[in-house]
């Protein structure tokens, strides 16, 4: 993976990712390996191709742990044994989520629940653990969002409702883990052509009128998403917290 800034502090750091094999989530794998950091990820489907694919051109630490992130006990064994095998884990990237496509009539108690366990609940567990780890060093937290609620998007309100309660997280986590030194920011992709993306949901009608709301007439792929992540990672973002940050092509306006 070609890299346009290299932040020497990350190297032998101990990353944390939710949902890393995959996606978005290998990307950001792959960017912190590329980097020097020692990196363990969480993935409920099998990542073992791409382990070895990584470990092939890297040779730094890479731990990759099966895990359900619904299973909260079981995500915060994963994160224990992250810390065993590379060290108190110095950035935590909270990335794993699910924008199945759903509507108001047709959404049942347990299909809202999963999507908030899915979307929401591990952004809080997560840094729950990670703040043990961070305690005496301080450390980054990044969790990943969406612009969709600033959008407003309908056909998936669940989902929706999870990204604005992530950001809002981000803001009291930052505010309560500040005085150790611990910076929460949340990182909120527009629409990033991934495979899962393009397999379900990408139609070329579809493409082409989001790509209307971009200021930057080019699509986002996953790699887009990579630098903003290890800069709110690195030592470079040092007083940047309870922030949202947006990559998504000039959508959607904050400030």
């Amino acid at each position: 993976m070609e890299q346009t800034a290299i932040y020497k502090d990350l190297q032998g750091k101990s990353v944390f990712i939710t949902g890393g094999g995959a996606g978005i989530g290998a990307f950001l794998t792959e960017g912190f390996l590329a980097q020097g950091a020692n990196v363990a990820f969480v993935q409920r489907s099998d990542a073992s191709e791409f382990v070895a694919k990584m470990a092939a051109k890297y040779s730094c630490a890479l731990l990759a742990i099966a895990c359900d992130i619904t299973d909260i006990n079981a995500l915060q064994a994963a994160m224990t044994r992250a810390a065993q095998a590379h060290g108190n884990i110095n950035v935590l990237v909270n990335n794993a989520g699910d924008d199945t496509r759903h509507n108001l009539a047709e959404t049942s108690v347990e299909a809202w629940d999963l999507c908030q366990h899915i979307n929401l609940r591990p952004h809080f567990f997560t840094a729950q653990q990670a703040a043990v780890d961070m305690a005496n060093s301080g450390g980054s937290i990044i969790n990943v969002s969406s612009v969709s609620y600033m959008m407003g998007n309908e056909g998936y309100p669940g989902y929706v409702a999870a990204n604005a309660g992530i950001n809002c997280l981000t803001r009291a986590l930052a505010r309560e883990l500040g005085p150790q030194n611990v910076r929460v920011n949340s990182l909120m992709p527009g629409w990033v052509m991934t495979d899962k993306q393009l397999q379900k949901w990408a139609t070329p009608e579809s493409m082409a009128d989001h790509l209307k709301k971009q200021c930057l007439k080019t699509h986002l792929k996953p790699e887009d998403i990579v630098g903003s992540t290890l800069f709110l990672a690195s030592d470079a973002s040092r007083m940047i917290t309870g922030q949202a940050i947006v990559v998504d092509g000039g959508v959607v306006v904050t400030g």
